[in-house]
């Protein structure tokens, strides 16, 4: 029999369902003023939206150890108050890969991830967690930019990579690759939802995914002025496509897409009273209203709570002291109970 104090996390969810859930944006920045508004943005915002520092992009050609080395000084900061700053790093196969990475493993606070770009298959992302192992950062998490033929053809094969944490669509390089075939509208807010090309590689890297507990990350929306085209886009991404979390390329995408992918108040309140009647029933069947619910439906409803107060939405006091402090999770099990991963589980 179970036990009714358990934490949803504990109560509902097996080892192999374990997966870490990350704040929903993704805000990308090269150049320095960018760089340092962006981490002056979250040490404001808080947590609630990731800042990538771009080495790819980002740094001019031939100057790319140069730009890792500020990346290095800015993740090591005062700016960088929340430890959620990743860095996008060159393609495997460029030159100085090796350098770029080296330098930034060398930073005193190390990333809380590192973009791999331009993957052509498994084997490049294979290639490229050894050489990150190889250079001291085991304990980083990968992520995968999934733009290339041969990185969709693999999507399974990486997302199931003990090392990688999230995958996201590269909606510019994956339409060149096409050769023109894709028309430039599929780049558009709009018609990238619409062409069937690029709306199935969007549906592969969302279900490659979730087949294994991984992060999907929708592409950008280069339609930076028009914050209505931006929120639609958001909101079809989280909606209807899967999407857990959105890349920003501006500063004022950022509180857009924290709002579309955020639940709302009346799927909060909903949440709210559901996984606490199931938590006072010990997780057993209840009815709610005239539905009947389950283990399954608990498990839905303890994402849209999660997802809630990922994205920082107002939570009443008992719900945050029930469910998200720190003394609600018990000690972990004992070895072999299966439930250590479990705890991570959002």
């Amino acid at each position: 029999m179970t036990n009714p104090a358990l934490h949803p996390r504990q109560a509902l969810f097996d080892s192999h369902d374990a997966s870490r859930a990350l704040p929903v944006c993704d805000h990308y920045a090269g150049a320095e003023p960018l760089m340092r508004k962006s981490l002056r943005l979250q040490a404001q915002m808080g947590p609630v939206f990731d800042v990538t520092l771009d080495n790819e992009d980002g740094a001019p050609v031939g100057g790319e150890v140069e730009h890792a080395l500020l990346i290095a000084a800015l993740l090591s900061s005062a700016d960088n108050q929340h430890g959620r700053v990743g860095v996008r790093l060159l393609p495997v196969d460029h030159p100085k890969f090796a350098d770029v990475l080296a330098v930034v493993l060398d930073a005193a606070v190390p990333p809380a991830y590192l973009m791999l770009p331009k993957p052509n298959g498994l084997a490049d992302v294979a290639r490229a967690a050894q050489a990150v192992a190889a250079a001291g950062g085991t304990a980083v998490p990968l992520h995968a930019l999934i733009e290339t033929h041969g990185a969709l053809r693999d999507v399974f094969a990486i997302a199931a990579h003990p090392r990688i944490e999230s995958l996201s669509f590269g909606l510019m390089d994956f339409v060149s690759a096409h050769r023109g075939a894709i028309p430039a509208s599929a780049m558009s807010a709009h018609g990238q939802f619409s062409h069937p090309l690029v709306a199935r590689a969007k549906l592969e890297i969302a279900a490659a995914c979730h087949a294994h507990g991984k992060t999907p990350s929708h592409c950008v929306v280069t339609e930076f002025n028009d914050m209505h085209v931006l929120a639609e886009a958001a909101r079809r991404a989280a909606r209807e496509f899967g999407c857990t979390r959105m890349w920003s390329i501006h500063p004022d995408q950022i509180r857009p897409i924290i709002a579309a992918f955020a639940p709302t108040t009346a799927e909060v309140d909903q949440a709210i009273e559901i996984v606490q009647a199931a938590q006072a029933a010990d997780w057993a069947p209840i009815r709610h209203g005239d539905t009947l619910h389950d283990r399954a439906s608990y498990r839905y409803y303890w994402h849209v709570l999660a997802r809630a107060e990922r994205t920082g939405q107002p939570l009443p006091a008992q719900v945050r002291l029930q469910f998200f402090a720190a003394p609600a999770v018990p000690p972990d099990p004992p070895p072999g109970s299966g439930q250590n991963a479990a705890l991570r589980v959002c």
